[in-house]
């Protein structure tokens, strides 16, 4: 399911998984024994394209603090991820705060604290490990502005998987900053949702080369 879609369907469940509850929102609905049971594969999917990349999180990480760019569903997902990684207190840039009340909702259940900051290039600062949850473009100001800082970020995650690389997946190599992209979560989410409507282990190398290949159609 996509956004708004993920809480849309929340009244609709008759179970979801305790993760579902966390975050707000579904992005996956099995239905099995006449009842529509609810998963979110976004925070495992998350936490495995982490891992993945050598992304680690939490006190005493050397990526630790972490400042999450948006405050939206995605970074709801985001916040569950580092709680999963043992990360309890983060920074989070956003527009509008006003708009952040979902966030700050789902924050307070999962007992985690989070600061809002403006959402300019100074919110940056100190960040170890940086994630954008934004859409292709909105984080181009962010990516101008990296390479100038007197200590970047040691990590980037950036959630955009097309077009790729984004600006600021560029300036992070560019920093020498370990970089995971949009492609990793849509392929660990993807294969958790493959298993959880099957039962089996998914062929993750097979859907690697084939989601690879179809982005590389598209940039073409």
């Amino acid at each position: 399911l996509t956004m708004p879609l993920k809480r849309a369907v929340l009244p609709l469940l008759d179970r979801a998984d305790p993760l579902v509850a966390d975050v707000g929102g579904a992005n996956t609905v099995l239905f099995a024994a006449e009842q529509r049971l609810g998963y979110n594969t976004d925070v495992p999917g998350m936490v495995r394209a982490l891992a993945e990349r050598g992304i680690a999180a939490g006190p005493g990480a050397d990526i630790s603090p972490t400042v999450i760019l948006g405050g939206g569903a995605t970074a709801s997902a985001v916040l569950a991820a580092l709680r999963s990684l043992g990360e309890n207190d983060v920074a989070v840039a956003v527009r509008d705060p006003a708009r952040a009340a979902d966030l700050l909702a789902a924050a307070d259940r999962m007992s985690m604290a989070v600061t809002l900051r403006p959402f300019d290039e100074d919110s940056l600062a100190g960040a170890r490990l940086l994630i954008s949850t934004v859409p292709a473009g909105v984080a181009d100001p962010f990516a101008k502005a990296l390479p100038d800082l007197s200590a970047p970020p040691r990590a980037v995650f950036d959630v955009v998987y097309s077009p790729w690389p984004t600006p600021l997946a560029r300036a992070a190599q560019t920093a020498e900053a370990v970089l995971a992209g949009g492609f990793d979560l849509l392929l660990h989410q993807a294969a958790m949702q493959v298993e959880l409507m099957t039962g089996r282990p998914v062929p993750l190398e097979e859907m690697r080369r084939g989601g690879e290949a179809v982005l590389r159609l598209r940039a073409e």
